[in-house]
C-alpha cells in the first residue's frame, strides 16, 4: 500500500509506549497496534487528530504517501 503510517517512529522519538498513547487518545491497544503494524485500511479524522495532539505532531509527520 502506498500509504505509510509512521506511528512507531514517532512514538520512539517521543518516548511514549503503546499503553500510554492508548490512554491519552482513548483508543484500544489492538486498534493502535493495527495502525502501528501498517494493517489499517482507514483512520477516522478524529482519531488522527487525537493521535497528533497526543504526539504533538502534524498529520504529515504521521502519514506519508509513497508512489509505487
Amino acid at each position: 500500500m502506498p500509504i505509510v503510517i509512521h506511528l512507531d517512529s514517532l512514538m520512539a522519538q517521543r518516548k511514549i509506549s503503546l499503553n500510554e498513547l492508548s490512554a491519552r487518545v482513548g483508543i484500544t491497544l489492538s486498534n493502535l497496534s493495527i495502525l502501528k503494524k501498517q494493517k489499517s485500511k482507514a483512520i477516522r479524522l478524529s482519531t488522527l487528530a487525537s493521535i497528533c495532539r497526543a504526539l504533538d505532531c502534524q498529520p504529515g509527520e504521521l502519514i506519508q504517501y509513497i508512489d509505487d
